[in-house]
């Protein structure tokens, strides 16, 4: 989402890095760099302005003229304000009240429903039980949809009953919700094409009932300074305590993530990046600056190793790997592993010197790595057990009848088995190198 910011960013902090002192006049001109690269990115002209003015103030500090590495004084410069645009502090929900109540407001097509999903998944795996009340008493499908999204996140559903208006099925939520020992109770509000006074009326009127500890606005980052208008309205109309920004996974400019916060002064909570119910991340200001400025997001990508990746799967396969009995099948449960923590290109972002990456791998290429590892998987799905056990028994035969069944080459069918041969090489080097130290060491 951030890439033409980024490549921009970059751009600048190389030419800042080969100066040997700033001077007020090239301060300037990389300041009106930095501004129009924010604009171009979607950025709401008055934030961009005053991040400007911000970032201007502090490089003309004489500890910053007068470095010996103004450079990179810049960088610290830009990524802190950054930081500061973006919230500063990470902010979670208020879940101190028993049961804790959220009310999730947010217009027709933001992923409202699918985030309050989410949310409850999110919540479910933190050992907390919750319930999802449908509140959107005009569209039957909206009703439907929640309640097969809340069977799959395995959690308590509340629909409406004929003729229930929203504070009544409020107050028999949160009655439900004490009689049944209920941790979070998570209102799903319904959604409009567009802002109104009816849509107002109904949020106030349940706000009043339920009095939530948190009144969260979904917003779809990428129709841009759109949203950012929708959050200033919600916000004034209603009162908000947070924000979800969901879509991040986008190709849109960005300027919502960077824009809302400054705009509305309600942080940024969660970022949704994608559709799975697993597909939502905390928002961490200084996170996103970093992967802004393409210095990576490690911290976040071994925290999504983590909850994805089956450790105790990874420490079989790498014995496996290290004692020559690697196949096949092996192969396709490491591919399924690094699958689960998300498409390429999200991971490209978290890697240090990510702005690098790019200029090497473009996003149709990190696309095509995710279309080979479904064209691996199908292949290595055509075969039969012995085959995925004993790769040496797969004759022209065999492998034609496999490209056959998985709708690929002869061709296809031999790349991977190189790449997989390539693995088990790689595996028997390291091995005899492990020998080597061992025997030095001795």
């Amino acid at each position: 989402m951030f890439d033409k910011l980024t490549g921009a960013l970059q751009g600048l902090f190389k030419k800042w890095r080969g100066l040997g002192k700033l001077s007020e006049r090239n301060v300037q001109d990389a300041l009106r760099e930095v501004r129009l690269a924010l604009l171009e990115a979607d950025v709401n002209y008055q934030v961009a302005r005053d991040f400007i003015s911000r970032v201007k103030e502090k490089a003309m500090g004489r500890e910053v003229l007068e470095s010996i590495t103004p450079g990179q004084q810049m960088v610290k410069i830009v990524h802190d304000e950054l930081v500061a645009l973006l919230g500063g502090a990470t902010r979670d929900f208020d879940l101190s009240g028993r049961p804790a109540s959220v009310l999730l407001l947010g217009l027709h097509g933001a992923g409202k429903t699918t985030t309050a999903a989410k949310l409850a998944r999110a919540w479910m795996k933190r050992g907390k039980s919750v319930l999802l009340v449908a509140c959107d008493l005009r569209r039957p499908a909206a009703v439907d949809q929640l309640r097969i999204l809340a069977g799959q996140a395995g959690v308590a559903f509340c629909p409406p009953e004929p003729g229930e208006d929203l504070p009544v099925l409020g107050r028999r939520a949160l009655d439900r919700a004490g009689r049944e020992a209920c941790d979070v109770v998570l209102f799903d509000t319904g959604g409009r094409s567009q802002m109104d006074a009816e849509l107002v009326a109904e949020v106030r009127a349940l706000r009043e009932t339920v009095n939530p500890g948190n009144v969260v606005l979904v917003l779809d980052a990428a129709i841009g300074q759109e949203s950012v208008h929708v959050a200033e309205t919600f916000h004034k109309e209603v009162g908000l305590t947070g924000l979800i920004l969901t879509k991040l996974d986008g190709d849109a400019r960005g300027g919502a993530a960077l824009s809302v916060h400054a705009v509305t002064g309600c942080p940024v909570l969660m970022t949704g990046t994608g559709e799975r119910l697993d597909n939502l991340e905390p928002f961490h200001p200084d996170r996103m600056a970093s992967r802004i400025l393409g210095m990576g997001d490690v911290i976040s990508l071994v925290e999504k190793a983590q909850q994805v990746v089956d450790q105790e799967e990874m420490e079989r396969m790498q014995e496996r790997l290290l004692e020559d009995r690697f196949t096949l099948e092996d192969f396709l449960t490491q591919i399924q592993q690094v699958k689960k923590m998300g498409p390429m290109e999200n991971l490209l972002e978290m890697m240090p010197g990510a702005d690098m990456l790019r200029g090497r791998i473009r996003p149709e290429q990190a696309g095509k790595v995710t279309e080979d590892w479904k064209r691996t998987e199908a292949i290595i799905r055509s075969m039969t057990p012995g085959e995925r056990r004993n790769p040496d028994i797969l004759n022209a035969g065999r492998r034609r009848r496999i490209a056959a069944g998985s709708g690929t080459t002869v061709q296809d069918v031999n790349t991977v088995l190189h790449q997989f041969e390539q693995a088990r090489r790689m595996a028997r080097q390291f091995k005899h190198m492990q020998k080597r130290l061992i025997r030095k060491g001795r």
